[in-house]
């Protein structure tokens, strides 16, 4: 790398100076009060600039034209923030499908990151919005108003007239508009094109807040453009301060070939390159051309550096001085450290290798989301503070909460199956239709024969169709009696191992539980919230044998399931039992 000038030696604790000859000291926009320097770079000329050009008028259209543009019905690209409403390709995406949305940007990040490891900052100065608009688009409208680089300076240094005031009106003027332009192009893609023709057309009245946005868009694209320009990219970007972290010396990047470039100097006249180098001269004849066409005012000699976009305006400016004294091309080019110091072609490094695997399992596991992912979205979950109920005929039910949201244009009729239970399964209210872009809620209704159900917890599967193709299987639980039958025909309620051997460990605690059995009151008491719960409806009078019986087919729970015999009444415990509330 060229040689700069050695930081001065200063006592420890001492503020140290500046030293203006070292590029690492200062910023290239700011002078020596730190006030901003304002750059007036050069029109490049060449291949490259003339590739970029034509990118850029691609990359333009494709921005301007694609709220324009519609796949299925749908726009090519939205992100309508504020009805959580994404649309890519045509496709329509919901805030349920956060988990393509995680692996999206994961994937994003990746790609950058990979990106930048093999290549650099190429990105921001081909492809980023900011350099298109800036580079292709304002400036040019720039250098056809006020000239090039050098014309600038002198035009602004100028005194004030008429003429100055005019072509600074105008300019100003025609950036405004653009701003405008570009600031509903990018409320197009949050809102669509319908909402914004509806915006402009409508009363200004009834849309105050779209209004406010327009305004405010136009606002910060004008200042961004007409004032604040490289500073993005050197201030408030933060991708050119993960160079230091994604690059290293096999990374591919605009270099400056100091081993055939050093010593620079003035070219002589009649000295050609066999002369130049016996007297220790370079390539370089220290013209400043690759500093006065750079868009953010670095020296591309000093080695790569955070304000460096990869625009290879100086490997133009370069190649045409090249050319002009007849050396040849490449002193700045496309390169890696080690292809400069080492002469070593890019190879594919592990770290890069690593990156790419990533890349690939990301990529893989995003394209299996978007091949798998449903167009009616379901949830299907059992209504809080219910849990199951038996009908007189002695079949189970269990009452579910089903929300639907239709991913697509079209209205969606589904219906709903139980797949691995024999049973029985009701929409409340009906046939089920999703409209178009819509959420449906509905209740439903589950039941199964006590004889079908494996456990307490029963896992269910409840396939959903439409137009009789199934689109998604949904799993739940069934709850039931949770019982365990004895070989005399009693029964109690089955408890967790760890609550069995909790009890076995603790014999005082065992005693307390049976005391409690053998006094009813207590027990009752123990499940008087129970009642309370549900609902109470007592007589107040004691309930018979019989009625017990008859009411205990529809009961979640019976006597027997406090420990109690079976054959054990009403008028045992000596006051009434609410076995109202119990029973169906």
């Amino acid at each position: 790398m060229p040689h700069a000038e050695p930081p001065s030696q200063v006592p420890s604790g001492a503020v140290k100076a500046v030293n203006r000859a070292d590029f690492r000291d200062h910023l290239s926009t700011a002078d020596e009060q730190g006030r901003r320097k304002w750059l007036y770079p050069q029109q490049p000329r060449g291949r490259y600039y003339r590739a970029r050009t034509w990118l850029a008028w691609l990359l333009l259209g494709v921005m301007f034209g694609g709220p324009l543009v519609k796949l299925n019905g749908n726009p090519l690209f939205m992100m309508n923030v504020i009805e959580r409403k994404f649309s890519v390709l045509g496709v329509i995406f919901w805030p349920q499908d956060n988990l393509v949305f995680a692996l999206g940007f994961l994937l994003f990040l990746t790609g950058i990151a990979v990106f930048t490891a093999a290549f650099g900052r190429l990105w921001c100065g081909w492809t980023c919005p900011q350099t298109v608009l800036m580079e292709m688009v304002f400036r040019k409208l720039e250098y056809l108003i006020e000239g090039d680089g050098p014309s600038q300076r002198a035009f602004e240094r100028a005194p004030c007239s008429t003429g100055k005031l005019a072509r600074k009106g105008a300019k100003h003027a025609i950036f405004l508009v653009l701003s405008f332009v570009i600031g509903n192009t990018l409320l197009a893609y949050i809102i669509g094109l319908d909402g914004l023709r509806q915006i402009v057309t409508d009363d200004p009245r009834r849309h105050l807040a779209g209004l406010a946005f327009m305004l405010l868009f136009t606002l910060v694209f004008y200042g961004l453009f007409a004032r604040f320009r490289e500073q993005a990219c050197t201030f408030i970007c933060p991708y050119g301060r993960l160079q230091s972290t994604l690059m290293d010396e096999n990374t591919i990047v605009v270099a400056y070939d100091y081993k055939r470039g050093e010593k620079r100097g003035p070219l002589r006249r009649s000295e050609g390159i066999p002369q130049r180098s016996a007297r220790g001269g370079g390539d370089c004849v220290d013209c400043f051309r690759c500093v006065s066409v750079c868009p953010t005012g670095i020296d591309i000699r000093n080695g790569t550096q955070m304000e460096c976009v990869n625009c290879t305006a100086c490997i133009d400016a370069c190649d045409e001085v090249m050319d002009r004294i007849h050396h040849p091309r490449g002193l700045i080019r496309f390169a890696s450290l080690d292809g400069i110091e080492k002469g070593e072609r890019p190879r594919l490094t592990p770290r890069l290798a690593g990156y790419c695997a990533i890349l690939l399992a990301l990529a893989a596991g995003l394209a299996a989301l978007l091949l798998t992912r449903s167009e009616v979205d379901i949830t299907l979950l059992r209504a809080p503070g219910v849990l199951f109920s038996q009908a007189p005929d002695g079949k189970l039910s269990n009452l579910y909460l089903l929300k639907l949201t239709n991913k697509t244009r079209y209205d969606k009729p589904v219906e709903l199956k139980l797949e691995n239970v024999a049973g029985s399964l009701t929409v409340l209210g009906g046939q089920l239709n999703v409209p178009a872009e819509k959420q449906t809620e509905a209740s439903v209704l589950v039941e199964i024969a006590p004889d079908n159900l494996a456990s307490g917890n029963t896992p269910v599967v409840v396939g959903v169709y439409c137009a009789g193709k199934r689109i998604d299987r949904i799993k739940t639980v069934f709850i039931g009696p949770r019982k365990q039958p004895y070989p005399g025909g009693k029964s109690e309620i089955r408890r967790p191992k760890s609550e069995a051997r909790r009890e076995i460990r603790n014999p005082k605690a065992e005693i307390r539980r049976k005391s409690e059995i053998r006094n009813p009151k207590a027990e009752i008491a123990k499940f008087s919230g129970i009642g309370s719960a549900l609902s109470t409806e007592s007589t107040g009078d004691p309930v018979s044998r019989s009625d017990r019986t008859e009411r205990g087919t529809g009961c979640g729970f019976r006597i027997s399931d406090f420990g109690f015999p079976s054959d054990f009444g009403a008028s045992d415990f000596g006051f009434p039992l609410p076995l109202r509330v119990l029973c169906g």
